[in-house]
């Protein structure tokens, strides 16, 4: 049997992670970052605000969306008359005439689907009407 024979001292393996490393690295981003932080330009939204109209429109063409996706056309101050998806472009063109400059005013209940109103939209833009804004309840509500 061959005897063991120690050669010197056994070196163990550090089982620690060398942290230095890791602090340069982080040190480095930390001074790249403060340095580059000033000279980013910051983008600014250019939100829409209401406010009153001078003076309303003579002729005003309104779509009422309803929550269960019906569609009324109310003109001027006549009663809201309902009127199917398909033939609502063709008589809100009717309605603004020959010109074409009368608004259209999209209203719906905030209950229903954001993509009721979209698809009106869509309708009215694609059949040519230029005027389209959406109704808009000013002030809160109390309880």
């Amino acid at each position: 049997m061959p005897a063991l024979s120690s050669r010197g001292a056994r070196r163990r393996t550090i089982n620690e992670i060398n942290m230095v490393p890791f602090i340069d690295v982080m040190l480095v981003l930390l001074i790249i970052f403060m340095v580059s932080a000033p000279l980013i330009t910051t983008g600014l939204v250019d939100l829409p605000s209401i406010g009153k109209a001078k003076q309303q429109p003579d002729h005003v063409i309104q779509i009422i969306v309803g929550t269960d996706d019906r569609v009324r056309i109310k003109l001027d101050q006549l009663e809201p008359e309902s009127i199917a998806f398909n033939r609502l472009a063709e008589r809100v063109k009717k309605a603004q005439g020959k010109d074409g400059n009368s608004p259209v005013v999209i209203s719906a209940d905030k209950s229903v689907k954001y993509e009721s109103v979209v698809k009106v939209m869509d309708l009215l833009q694609s059949a040519g009407v230029t005027r389209i804004g959406l109704a808009v309840k000013s002030g809160a509500t109390g309880g």
